[in-house]
């Protein structure tokens, strides 16, 4: 019997697992950054208002892409792929902006965004509008593959050029997913593997960015430095080893008092361990992974191929960045920043991930009848 395709009521489990991880943020930040707001700022509440802002600003981003026809996006997909590339440009403008070395912002005067975030989204958009029009030829390298190549390139170059390696591997590797859901040769697979495998390690060991080197040999024993290169991997487990089974209690994390750099942001679940304890840190995987799976069910269910990369590319986007945040504040792998998504301070991420998941709703409402 053929399946029935019809527009129908958004994912609702999608939805609620969203809302709670933003609502668990913004608390977390609100916690994890008073003693930040007050030294900087002698505004204890400054960083829970702007996330509350960016989370409004969220929600409606959500629920416009939610009723914004997904299919749509297919003929947008080069004007939002160029756009996305020129805000990376911005950085290297006047309007650029440093901070602790890198230079990943822009300043437009009212707000600074981080052109990385839009990138990644505008990437993953175009990625899938191209790769559904070259269903027959993706197996192909050079009529298929190569040019697709071409585009992972690109974004991932733009975003390497901010000296954000940790944005730049997770952006390569929802896009070889996105690749590799298109149909494409395992052979081709490993060679694209490979090759990603030998520029992280020229990234790592290049003489102009010991600091990366330094964090690999750190993360082998950070106790063996635990005063300087390995500082940011022991205060972490310092966190989530004092938060026992039921933490301290919220709002009464130690660590956050200027012991882990970033407490709300590159180490938010590093708090969230600590104050909330192993069931709270459990609570917040057990959301991510009910968000994924139903991300991974809509991309399974919906008949329309542009529909199934553009919901694979955003349910592996999370996957990855969600597995980079915790591994490094559970010293699984060497420590880098990388926000923890919808939970972690940061308007642009906040918003964009929203906007996402609103994409990923929209997706939800043209799945077939029988599907989930």
């Amino acid at each position: 019997m053929a399946k029935k395709v019809k527009k129908r009521a958004p994912d609702f489990t999608l939805l609620l697992s969203t809302l709670l991880l933003v609502f668990i943020g913004i608390i977390m930040v609100f916690s994890s950054s008073w003693p930040e707001g007050i030294k900087t700022f002698n505004d204890g509440y400054h960083f829970l208002k702007k996330q509350l802002f960016a989370a409004g600003l969220g929600l409606i981003a959500l629920l416009f892409f939610m009723n914004f026809d997904y299919r749509r996006l297919k003929k947008l997909s080069w004007f939002v792929y160029v756009i996305s590339i020129l805000s990376g440009l911005l950085i290297f403008t006047s309007l650029g902006v440093t901070k602790k070395g890198a230079r990943r912002w822009v300043n437009l005067g009212f707000t600074t965004f981080m052109p990385s975030d839009i990138i990644k989204l505008g990437s993953i958009i175009f990625l899938a509008a191209q790769l559904s029009k070259k269903q027959d030829k993706i197996k192909d390298f050079g009529k298929g593959l190569l040019p697709t190549i071409a585009v992972v390139g690109i974004s991932c170059g733009m975003v390497y050029l901010q000296k954000d390696l940790s944005t730049t591997v997770t952006l390569g590797g929802t896009l070889i997913s996105m690749l590799f859901v298109a149909g494409m040769k395992l052979s081709h697979m490993f060679v694209l593997m490979a090759m990603a495998g030998l520029g992280l390690f020229k990234a790592i060991t290049d003489e102009d960015n010991l600091y990366r080197m330094k964090r690999v040999t750190s993360f082998l024993d950070p106790f063996a430095d635990k005063s300087d290169t390995g500082w940011q991997a022991v205060q972490s487990l310092y966190a989530l080893g004092s938060g026992g089974l039921f933490g301290l209690g919220l709002g009464k994390s130690r660590q956050k008092f200027f012991y882990i750099p970033e407490p709300h942001n590159d180490f938010i679940f590093a708090i969230i361990g600590e104050e909330l304890g192993f069931l709270g840190a459990l609570t917040v995987i057990m959301l991510f992974f009910l968000l994924i799976w139903r991300g991974i069910r809509i991309a399974l269910n919906v008949e329309d191929l542009f529909g199934c990369l553009l919901a694979t590319g955003i349910i592996a986007l999370i996957t990855i960045q969600s597995l980079i945040h915790i591994g490094v504040v559970t010293s699984s792998i060497p420590p880098t920043g990388i926000p923890l998504p919808f939970v972690s301070y940061g308007g642009t991420s906040l918003i964009l991930y929203m906007s996402a998941i609103g994409i990923l709703l929209n997706i939800s409402r043209y799945v077939s009848t029988d599907g989930s």
